[in-house]
């Protein structure tokens, strides 16, 4: 007789770890750089420093990301409908995505404009460009530390607090390319380090961009061990079998997993069931988890090819056919 279990823990995993205010770190991040893209853009222009021009740029194209991650987490929270029945949740993956694309584009724009400038270097207001950058070392100092607590366990949160660290990191650059045009009258550095913060920035954002594609593809997410996952189902007394079995991240902060179990003889009652789910979530931090119970007369069930994984008590057979 095959069996069908499901459950969704009512808080996630993830979250124990986050920021208890994530709300108000966002709200808080924005505001200052919004203020100080405006400062840092005004300056570089009246400096002539394309340097601060291109750090405004990207602390922009921050805000903007801040903001797309804001609202998503606020999309997460969303029930679920009948037409969206995990409800909004993954639009934290959507939020990463786009923002590592965003940033992208701009540092594309940014390094072009470098590039050109290369050949015909502008004088700069090397103190005033120290003295704004400073600034930036501060106030994107302090944004990043919003965004500590949460970022191991969130790439939303992730993004944002490697954003504002990289802008700190960048900030620096600029004053010490400052100090060198001050000393030296090198114009051609504010460009040099302007191509420099764009390799930052490009750096930066790759393992972002790879991580959310990943997850926007329902790939396993990083941290789970497939092998380690499919073993502890495997051993689970009473299991002979484990096929169809699949991982994937239903937000940023959330994984779900979905697995047929061969039980010769039914579990007893749903203590069996109870007790792995809770083992998945203590050792894999998967809160949505949905195990069907099967006695191995079901054939031709799995539509979906596995990638055989090198475990010998795990079968990727569906009643003694290929899946």
């Amino acid at each position: 007789m095959a069996g069908h279990h499901h459950d969704h823990h009512s808080h996630s995993h993830s979250h124990s770890h986050a920021s208890p205010s994530p709300g108000r770190a966002f709200a808080i991040g924005v505001a200052l750089n919004v203020g100080f893209v405006a400062i840092e853009a005004t300056f570089g222009v009246l400096s002539n420093s394309l340097a601060l021009l291109a750090d405004a740029g990207h602390n922009l194209s921050d805000v903007l990301g801040l903001l797309l991650a804001w609202g998503a987490t606020l999309l997460a929270r969303q029930r679920p409908t009948p037409r969206r029945t995990y409800g909004l949740r993954s639009s934290s993956i959507l939020a990463a995505l786009f923002n590592a694309l965003f940033l992208l584009v701009a540092v594309g724009g940014i390094a072009w404009e470098a590039i050109q400038r290369l050949g015909e270097p502008a004088p700069v207001a090397s103190t005033t460009v120290m003295f704004v950058a400073g600034a930036g070392i501060v106030i994107n100092t302090a944004t990043a530390l919003l965004f500590w607590k949460g970022r191991e366990h969130d790439v939303n949160i992730r993004g944002a607090f490697l954003h504002m660290a990289a802008d700190a990191g960048v900030s620096l650059g600029v004053v010490l390319a400052g100090a060198l045009i001050h000393f030296t009258g090198w114009a051609w550095m504010d460009p040099v380090v302007t191509l420099t913060i764009a390799a930052i920035i490009v750096m930066g954002t790759w393992g972002l961009l790879k991580e959310a594609v990943d997850l926007a593809l329902h790939a396993v997410p990083q941290g789970i061990d497939l092998v380690a996952v499919e073993a502890r189902l495997a051993h689970a007394p009473g299991v002979t079998m484990v096929h169809d079995l699949h991982v994937w991240g239903m937000s940023t902060t959330e994984t779900a997993l979905t697995a047929h179990l061969v039980m010769p003889r039914a579990p007893d009652g749903d203590h069996f069931l109870a007790r792995l789910k809770q083992q998945l979530h203590d050792e894999f931090g998967i809160e949505h988890v949905t195990l069907q119970v099967e006695q191995g007369a079901l054939t031709g069930c799995c539509h979906l090819q596995e990638v055989p994984r090198p475990h010998p008590a795990a079968h990727t057979e569906c009643g003694g056919h290929p899946a």
